[in-house]
């Protein structure tokens, strides 16, 4: 079947199967490789996108499901190469260590600034609750995201 996804502001076109998962043409066809393949069951959250702004777990969604609507990676965060509020304290901070659930913690930190108007440790831990790390912890990544949060109200 021949689908068309909107992935970070660009059209993509491709005849894909049926089955194709959307991180699956994210990776594949669009060559967007931030987007990480990690569990492929929904429990690790490396593979989270944004759907019409929403966060979603692209391995458990297949890529015709996503047409018609906007998408964005991890790529599509940042303008003109500079890093988002929630990327930039990441890394100023420190937070992740192999990167591997960088996209995903960079994709949820961001919806959690653009919706939720208590950004505080309780609701940020509670909302990254999809989201898995295995090296640095949690405590460093959701200070940051906190941060991000604070400093993005100050402006």
């Amino acid at each position: 079947m021949r689908i068309r996804l909107n992935i970070n502001g660009k059209d993509y076109e491709s005849d894909v199967e049926p089955r194709t998962l959307l991180v699956d043409f994210i990776r594949d066809v669009a060559g967007l490789k931030g987007t990480h393949i990690g569990c492929e069951t929904g429990s690790c959250g490396a593979c989270m996108v944004l759907l019409d702004g929403k966060p979603v777990k692209s391995c458990l969604m297949l890529a015709a499901q996503a047409e018609g609507k906007k998408i964005v990676t991890v790529e599509g965060l940042s303008e003109g190469g500079k890093l988002n509020a929630v990327q930039k304290s990441l890394s100023q901070k420190k937070a992740l260590q192999c990167g591997f659930c960088a996209a995903g913690f960079s994709i949820m930190g961001t919806w959690i600034l653009e919706n939720e108007q208590d950004t505080d440790y309780e609701r940020v831990k509670s909302d990254l609750a999809g989201v898995v790390c295995r090296c640095s912890g949690y405590e460093p990544i959701i200070n940051a995201i906190v941060e991000a949060a604070k400093n993005e109200r100050k402006d």
